[in-house]
């Protein structure tokens, strides 16, 4: 199980990572770009589950590098992971956290990150991460 502390101790341990607050919610930043956010439901999003129970506890948004990425991840039906309607068509992905392992929350943050880093950044990010793992 994961929470909002777990992300956010990921999401710092990156280069070059500030957190900040967008639409009122806490947002991670890239180089400007906001890769991962804290993402409750709105009143529209509730009304569209209709008689199902939306996923409880602290939802996290994280960026993903594409629409096939989202695809091929949900796929793969990793536990907490998931989307919306208000979603289709855009590149992230929903996590509920207190479902989500820490490790796909760590791929998951690190992916999102290295889709929204100056390219320059996530080369030298993942040359120092290939060196370590030596």
């Amino acid at each position: 199980m994961a929470t909002l502390d777990d992300a956010a101790d990921i999401a710092s341990a990156l280069p070059d990572v500030v957190e900040g607050e967008r639409h009122g919610h806490r947002t991670w930043f890239v180089s400007g770009k906001a890769f991962m956010w804290d993402r409750p439901f709105s009143k529209a999003d509730l009304k569209r589950f209709g008689d199902e129970t939306p996923p409880d506890g602290p939802i996290l948004a994280t960026v993903v590098a594409d629409l096939g990425e989202k695809e091929a991840l949900l796929a793969a039906e990793p536990r907490g992971f998931f989307t919306i309607p208000h979603f289709d068509g855009y590149a992230a992905v929903l996590i509920q956290l207190k479902r989500a392992l820490k490790r796909d929350l760590r791929v998951a943050i690190t992916d999102a990150w290295l889709a929204c880093a100056p390219p320059k950044l996530a080369d030298e990010y993942l040359t120092r991460r290939r060196s370590r793992s030596r």
